[in-house]
């Protein structure tokens, strides 16, 4: 294995990408289904030829910059893991912020919690808040079925189906009730920009899900329409934005009569989720 290992490090040092080995060790672990650490520790492990056929072929999708999320059809989102489909976004560690902001929002982490999660596509959001909430329930929202469905198959298998559920739908306009939380990962970027965006992203995730509009901020106000309506008193909205975004969809919010509250900035120290409250 170890000289696989050296081998796939590297193909991917010569075809430029970041941090080599690291991904190549990822690379084996998914193929062989194996943890990193095992990977790490265990260079003289042999491969068998089918083993050594499925390396190769994962080895070269991926130097076709077909994310390892999409070809393993698997991410970890907050400690979970969450299988993904060709409906779904590929959750990034930065769409945490909006999880983190709940949390710092609802204290009682014992409390019956209503929660909506508006484009909820792998579920991640949803699901990543009610295994720190375990009274609390929800909903996802998505326009796509199949996000859906594969929303509802990861509540089921981390054991979250009894307080999950989910629907098809189109953003606020179907959704009836009262939420303690709102959570959202709307498209945010400009349909002009779109084709500069990088093939990892363009080519997988699905167009829907990253298309925004002219000015990249449409999905924004279809959702702070509906918010006054649906957040119940003292509850909280927290959405993920494009780095430039902050000014522009904090003023959408507003307008709606809603408390804004400092912007949350995510790993890299960019804008990434704004707050507001009703």
């Amino acid at each position: 294995m170890g000289v696989w290992l050296v081998r796939a490090g590297a193909t991917l040092t010569a075809a430029g990408f970041d941090d080599p080995r690291r991904q190549a060790r990822r690379l084996m672990a998914a193929a062989l289904d194996l943890t990193a650490s095992e990977v790490f520790a265990h260079p003289e492990r042999l491969l068998d030829v089918a083993e050594q056929q499925r390396v190769a072929t994962m080895l070269s999708r991926l130097l076709a910059h077909e994310p390892l999320s999409r070809i393993t059809g698997r991410r970890e989102f907050w400690g979970l893991e969450f299988e993904l489909s060709a409906d779904t976004l590929d959750p990034r560690p930065d769409t945490e912020t909006l999880v983190q902001a709940v949390l710092d929002h609802l204290a009682d982490r014992s409390h019956d919690y209503r929660f909506l999660d508006l484009g909820t596509g792998s579920g991640c959001l949803l699901l990543a808040l009610l295994s720190e909430y375990p009274n609390a329930s929800g909903i996802g929202i998505d326009v796509a079925p199949g996000a859906a469905c594969t929303a509802r198959d990861n509540a089921e298998r981390l054991a979250l189906g009894g307080r999950a559920a989910f629907a098809v739908g189109d953003w606020v306009d179907a959704v009836a009730g009262e939420f303690d939380a709102v959570v959202a990962n709307p498209p945010y970027i400009a349909t002009a920009t779109m084709a500069g965006l990088p093939v990892e992203v363009r080519e997988y995730d699905p167009r829907r899900a990253l298309d925004g509009g002219d000015d990249g901020v449409t999905p924004y106000r279809r959702i702070a329409a509906g918010l006054m309506r649906l957040l119940g008193r003292g509850g909280v909205a927290a959405v993920e934005i494009g780095s430039t975004q902050a000014e522009a969809v904090a003023a959408i919010f507003a307008a709606m009569g809603l408390r804004i509250e400092p912007v949350l900035f995510d790993l890299a120290g960019l804008p990434r989720c704004i707050v507001a409250r009703r």
